[in-house]
């Protein structure tokens, strides 16, 4: 008996079982054979199509549970549309399975082609990315590097030194002096023929020599190491041009847009020493006149001096009818002694006037602050933190004339300074 496979047939039929009992595999295939037979036609006789390969070999996965099995019944058919149908509807008669009443729903017809399709469709895709990645480079990308390989092949060797030069380095009137080969490789990738490195923060005689002979441009990394480097050429020799990569990159890594950007840029010696000048003069000044950096702290002494005689009197004269701090009534201590507690690790303060309503709640951090910004109008301040001395002089300015904390680490004269002990 011809039988065909799932991954060879044009649909699948999938369809759904439930059995009153329980049965084996060969009860449900014998099922549909048996109550099959003869309904279609000996054209679509399900024996005949399965004998001739037009229809499969039928699945059946049942589970059993609780004396009753379900399970999916697969149908792989390599019929047309139309005749793959009418079988599926066919097998929906099955009502019967030996002893046991059962029902079959055919739930889907899956069209094989199209998933294979779909799979045909993604890989044909892969397919022509990678080809398209491969292929060859057009002429003009061809001649680019064929163009690139050859002004990399034309590096020379100049002086006693075999300094890394490019090939128009003799005939050229201008040079551009780098730091390294990789320097003058990269600008001979961008075609700058004229180029030659330094290879150090030492000048060798040659380019000292050379530098004598022609217009010269000095092109060095933007770093630490080519402020050196143009510091030693021009102790050594005169350059006419200096131009500098941009700040953090070397001359090896930039590309052409860069490279003309550098060169266009470029400043004179005079004007690059002129730029110069105003920092190191400075500089110069700063450590031959001491006398003239210490002269302004002197009189900064002089008015810092004056300034507190000022202020003690300005104090003295305000705070004169007020020089006994007040004492609390006992209905100020009671108010204090509840806020105080009230306040306890939570880092606050009330802010209280005459009548000791709380005008507000600050953090302990900002007390200070809070009291310089008001400017008067506070009465009292209870506050869950320690009074220091330089809070007790705020006090003082603002007046305020109760300070009642947790603890007190000074003294005041115009301000009752109150704590949890003195307010029982």
């Amino acid at each position: 008996m011809a039988k065909i496979a799932q991954i060879s047939a044009k649909y699948i039929i999938h369809s759904n079982i439930t059995i009153d009992g329980v049965v084996d595999r060969p009860d449900v295939i014998g099922a549909i054979f048996g109550q099959t037979e003869g309904l279609l036609g000996a054209d679509l006789e399900l024996r005949e199509l399965q004998r001739s390969g037009r229809i499969g070999r039928i699945e059946v996965n049942c589970t059993t549970k609780g004396g009753k099995t379900s399970g999916e019944i697969i149908v792989p058919s390599s019929l047309d549309k139309v005749e793959t149908a009418i079988v599926g509807a066919a097998v929906e008669i099955i009502q019967r399975i030996g002893p046991c009443n059962a029902a079959l729903k055919v739930t889907s017809i899956e069209d094989i082609r199209v998933s294979k399709r779909q799979f045909v469709i993604e890989r044909a895709k892969e397919l022509l990315k990678n080809l398209m990645e491969g292929t060859m480079p057009d002429s003009r990308e061809l001649a680019d590097e064929v163009a690139e390989s050859v002004r990399v092949m034309e590096i020379t060797e100049y002086g006693r030194e075999r300094l890394p030069a490019g090939p128009a380095i003799d005939e050229s009137d201008e040079i551009i002096l780098v730091e390294g080969r990789a320097d003058v490789l990269n600008l001979l990738k961008h075609g700058f023929k004229n180029s030659i490195a330094i290879n150090g923060t030492n000048v060798p005689p040659s380019i000292a020599e050379l530098c004598k002979q022609k217009q010269v441009t000095v092109f060095v990394d933007g770093d630490r190491g080519g402020d050196l480097i143009i510091k030693e050429l021009l102790s050594v020799t005169e350059v006419d041009f200096i131009t500098k990569a941009p700040d953090g990159k070397e001359v090896e890594e930039l590309t052409k847009k860069e490279i003309h950007k550098a060169l266009r840029s470029r400043v004179t010696l005079e004007q690059f020493k002129m730029e110069r000048e105003p920092m190191v003069s400075r500089d110069d000044r700063r450590r031959e006149m001491p006398p003239a950096k210490e002269m302004p702290p002197a009189k900064e002494q002089q008015r810092d001096e004056r300034r507190p005689q000022r202020d003690e009197r300005r104090p003295e004269r305000r705070d004169a009818p007020r020089a006994k701090a007040a004492e609390p009534t006992a209905k100020e201590k009671a108010a204090f002694s509840e806020m105080l507690e009230d306040l306890i690790g939570t880092r606050g303060a009330y802010i209280l006037d005459k009548e000791l309503n709380i005008l507000g709640k600050v953090p302990v951090s900002e007390l200070e602050s809070t009291i310089k910004s008001l400017k008067g109008g506070i009465h009292a301040i209870v506050f869950d933190g320690e009074a220091t001395q330089r809070l007790i002089a705020v006090a003082e300015e603002a007046p305020i004339r109760f300070l009642v904390g947790m603890a007190i680490q000074g003294t005041s004269s115009s301000v009752c300074l109150l704590t949890p002990e003195t307010l029982e």
